[in-house]
Formats: structure tokens, C-alpha cells, sequence
């Protein structure tokens, strides 16, 4: 069944995008008992299986049923463009806690089993106990399951969000829409998302957060529900090559052309992204992917933009067509 979410004309000029390294942290320890939604992230999961071990993930599993309510207060939308995690976890720590305790009742009940355990009590009888002890939890996760790779990833979230802003700006809000995610329909101002939960809502005037994510695909989801800030979180592109190794598929006569350094550069750049994520995703020093960087752009394969406060490199059609052996820049056949 669809919810379906109505726009008012201001609500056109309020819908933003965001990023939640929070968000991530929730949607990694539910990717580690969804097998559906392993595929993609197959590789990131065989290389933390040895730590994910050391934690208890089971009270946050308490509360994330495969179809049902997840608890709006561990995840509240953002409350800037790229909001950092502490800030995020302050959040947490300061919220309401009958309202945790709450919004916690009820998605324990869609989980069965889970309101008679002996956590779940502990939690209900003690709302502070219960906000402490799940954004604890989620702090932990945070720093052994996303942390380390949060450079790349965040990298893929903002090459997505520029992307999807010049779409914006070409097909407007309800022609993106639905370029987003096939569950995502639009017509007449009104946006509908075929989803488990069923929600009507008008905006009047809040706006709509879009917000990238890498452990939510394939799904998108949707926080249409008063009083949560309505959201959508749809899969970011390019999780394909997410987790693969550009040093394995640099091809060789591109090496031999350019310099093993540059080649595994360009190759790299599937989509845009800064120095800082590209040294980390090839195990480059970051001055050396600077200067590789330079050299390509100079010679027109790579153009480069600001985006905040950090500076995005993107290949041109010129850069795409030798990366992928083409001379229309269109991979070439297998």
C-alpha cells in the first residue's frame, strides 16, 4: 500500500538534501541479519565479521523488525546537511525520554517476543536506562562497524547528492522523484511511496529531506508519520563498486599509459569524490593523490568542483572513454 505525502507551493523550496552518519550506523547493524540485504555489501561484511562478533547487537535488534515500527527517536532526521556523529549521538542522549520510551513500546510489540523479555522491561520501567543503554550501543557500532570506512563512504553519499542536485535542477522535484527509487511515484504535487506502512500527510510548508544511504538498498524508506521531520532515504549510486579494490581492475595498458598511481586514480573515480576519500579507498598518501589528481585534470581527464568545504573530482567524457577502453565513453564490450 502507498503512503502518500502532499506539496504545497512552499514546500518545493524547503526540500533539501543530507547526509547522517548515525542513519549509516543504524542501517550496518540491521545489514548484518537481512541477508537480503547482503549482496552488494558481501565484501564489507566478510572483512568485519571478526569484530561485529565482539559486539551484542541484540538490543538494537529488539527494536528493528523486518516489517513493523523502528523507534523515530534513534534516528531522527538530521539536523543539518552533514551533521557530524557526536553531534548526532548529543541528540540522542538529550532526547525526551517518555517520548523514547513511547515510540520504544511500540515497536517492541511488531517484534515478536520482544515485549515479554527481560530487556525490553528493564527498559520501559527505566526511560533514562533505556536512552542511555541504546545510544551507547549505538556509539559502539558507530566506531567499530562505520568509522573506519566512513571517509568512503560518506565520499559516495555527497557524489550522489550532486549528483541528484543537478537532476534537480534539469527534471525538477517530480521528475526526480521517481528517478530515485521505483517505488516512488509523483503526480499532481503529491509524492507516493509504496512502503509496508500506510501514511497521508501535507507538508504545508516543512519540506521533504532527502537523504542517500549505502546500507539502506535496496529499499527506500519513508518517515511520512507526525511528528517525525518527513524523510526519504533512498539507496546511493554507486554502491556497486563500493567495496572492490580499483587496484584489481586498473587495466594494465591504462598503467602502462599513465603510471600505475594515476591509472588506479582515474580508475577509481567511478563517481566523484575528494582527495581524502580516494587516498583512502587506493591506500594512497593523500599528498600523492593530490598531485595525482592535478596532473590528470591538467591534461582534461578529471574536472573538479566545490561542494562545501571540500572540492569534488569527476571524470570527463574524455576521462571515461579512456578509463573504460571506449571512444564514446561507454564501457566496452565483454
Amino acid at each position: 500500500m502507498p503512503s502518500r505525502l502532499h506539496f504545497d507551493e512552499d514546500d518545493f523550496l524547503r526540500c533539501r538534501f543530507a547526509v547522517s552518519p548515525l542513519w549509516e550506523t543504524q542501517e550496518a547493524v540491521r545489514t548484518l541479519r537481512r541477508p537480503d540485504r547482503h549482496g552488494y555489501h558481501a565484501p564489507w561484511l566478510r572483512r568485519i565479521r571478526a569484530v561485529a562478533a565482539g559486539l551484542d547487537l541484540t538490543p538494537l535488534w529488539l527494536l528493528m523488525p523486518r516489517r513493523g515500527h523502528s523507534p523515530d527517536w534513534l534516528v531522527p532526521p538530521p539536523t543539518g546537511p552533514a551533521a557530524s556523529v557526536e553531534e548526532e549521538l548529543a541528540a540522542l542522549r538529550a532526547v525526551d525520554q517518555e517520548t523514547a520510551r513511547a515510540d520504544t513500546a511500540r515497536s517492541l510489540v511488531d517484534t515478536p517476543g520482544a515485549m515479554e523479555s527481560a530487556k525490553a522491561r528493564a527498559w520501559l520501567a527505566d526511560p533514562s536506562r533505556l536512552v542511555r543503554e541504546l545510544t551507547d550501543l549505538l556509539e559502539e557500532a558507530w566506531r567499530v562497524l562505520v568509522a573506519p570506512d566512513w571517509p568512503r563512504l560518506r565520499a559516495l553519499l555527497e557524489a550522489d547528492i550532486a549528483f541528484h542536485s543537478r537532476r534537480l535542477a534539469e527534471v525538477g522535484l517530480g521528475g526526480l522523484l521517481p528517478e530515485i527509487h521505483h517505488r516512488c511515484g509523483w503526480r499532481a504535487g503529491t509524492l507516493t511511496v509504496e512502503s509496508a506502512g500506510v501514511y497521508e500527510r501535507r507538508l504545508g510548508g516543512q519540506g521533504l529531506v532527502l537523504m542517500p544511504s549505502v546500507f539502506t538498498w535496496p529499499d527506500v524508506i519513508s518517515t511520512f508519520e507526525p511528528p517525525a521531520r518527513p524523510t526519504l532515504v533512498y539507496p546511493a549510486r554507486g554502491i556497486g563498486g563500493l567495496w572492490t579494490d580499483p587496484a584489481a581492475t586498473t587495466p594494465d595498458a591504462l598503467v602502462r599509459l599513465l603510471g600505475r598511481g594515476r591509472a588506479a586514480v582515474l580508475t577509481a573515480l567511478t563517481d566523484p569524490a575528494t582527495t581524502t576519500a580516494l587516498a583512502h579507498r587506493l591506500r594512497l598518501a593523500p599528498s600523492s593523490v593530490s598531485a595525482h589528481l592535478a596532473a590528470l585534470r591538467d591534461t582534461g581527464l578529471l574536472t573538479s568542483r566545490r561542494y562545501g568545504h571540500q572540492v569534488l573530482y569527476e571524470r570527463t567524457p574524455l576521462g571515461i572513454a579512456l578509463a573504460s577502453g571506449t571512444s564514446d565513453g561507454r564501457p566496452a564490450p565483454r
